[in-house]
């Protein structure tokens, strides 16, 4: 075994949160493990896996960084070693695909109404929105109290999701949980739905929609 690599089994584990807690093999205390710390493993971990870790102190609290679970771990070699160094570069071409319609569409917006709302709007909560996943990565490596699922996805509805998107691809967080992703992909296909009905269709499926809901 490496110098400093420690070993013990996973006894708790809450995926929908990506944390748990290692029992040492030495029965010293609990160790916190969050899944950013997780590397080359082929699947998510489960309670009574073996975690194979090292281990970090931050303000008193110690946790594990650089694990992964025995016997789920990626085999390396010198290609995947490349890709894994071009897997998260910052996302410029998916988010200028994403970010173009919704730019046109707000500037367009602007152009018609006199109302800069959308132009305003995206831009400073996808500032916040990317504040929050990386205040919520933080908070999760040191086991603080989390910022909720609803009050991401509530920023992310409010015109924060390219924020989002670029967090979830740069800081690697909320990026694997799948019921997380079905939401935030939802949000996304609103607000693209929106701009393509505001621009190619004049609003009118946003006006039926508010006639039958809004009807007497």
């Amino acid at each position: 075994m490496e110098p400093g690599l420690r070993q013990g089994k996973l006894i708790k584990w809450k995926d929908e949160r990506g944390f748990g807690f290692i029992q040492p093999t030495d029965e010293s205390l609990e160790v916190f493990l969050h899944i950013s710390e997780l590397k080359d493993s082929t699947r998510r971990p489960q309670v009574g896996d073996i975690i194979c870790y090292y281990t970090v102190t931050e303000n008193g609290k110690t946790r594990a960084c650089n694990a992964f679970i025995l016997g789920a771990r990626i085999k390396k070699n010198s290609s995947s070693t490349s890709n894994n160094i071009s897997k998260y570069p910052f996302p410029i071409l998916e988010l200028l695909l994403l970010s173009s319609l919704p730019l046109i569409g707000s500037i367009h917006f602007t152009w018609i109404t006199a109302n800069p709302i959308p132009l305003i709007l995206y831009p400073l909560m996808s500032f916040l929105t990317f504040a929050l996943y990386a205040n919520d990565k933080s908070r999760a490596k040191r086991g603080d109290w989390r910022i909720s699922e609803q009050m991401l996805h509530l920023c992310e509805l409010a015109g924060g999701w390219l924020g989002g998107f670029v967090a979830q691809r740069k800081l690697r967080h909320k990026n694997i949980k799948r019921s997380y992703q079905v939401v935030f992909w939802i949000i996304v296909t609103l607000h693209i739905a929106f701009w393509v009905d505001w621009l190619f269709l004049s609003g009118t499926i946003m006006k039926i929609f508010l006639r039958s809901n809004f009807k007497n």
